[in-house]
């Protein structure tokens, strides 16, 4: 396994990073566009998974660490609640929800991992 040494070595981050350019992609397009809330938040439900990563790398403790990773697999999750939203107003189709709540559960479960792999002993 390879050493991290920056937070863009993270593969959590990396698919994150994917699922934000997704979700900005899908969110540009007709009706979707126009409805500023739920474009406005499954935007940043998006980006928020992918900084968490980024500013929980930064943090001086495995601890502290795991606190942001909770916070971004949450969101992850949080873009996959949204796009059954989209799905139910039509501005996506079955199969674009499928798409997008893959990459979202692939960026969970990286999370996950990477959490499990900080080996953070219960108190």
């Amino acid at each position: 396994m390879a050493l991290i040494r920056k937070f863009e070595d993270i593969v959590a981050w990396q698919e994150a990073r994917k699922l934000v350019s997704m979700v900005y992609e899908i969110t540009s397009r007709g009706e979707f566009s126009k409805d500023f809330g739920l474009r406005d938040q499954i935007r940043r439900a998006s980006v928020s998974t992918m900084t968490n990563i980024a500013e929980g790398f930064d943090c001086e403790s495995n601890v502290e660490f795991a606190r942001f990773l909770v916070i971004a697999r949450r969101s992850s999750v949080e873009v996959q609640s949204l796009l059954y939203a989209a799905l139910d107003v039509g501005y996506i189709d079955q199969e674009t929800l499928k798409t997008y709540y893959e990459q979202a559960f692939k960026t969970k479960g990286l999370i996950n991992a990477l959490k499990r792999s900080l080996k953070i002993s219960p108190k």
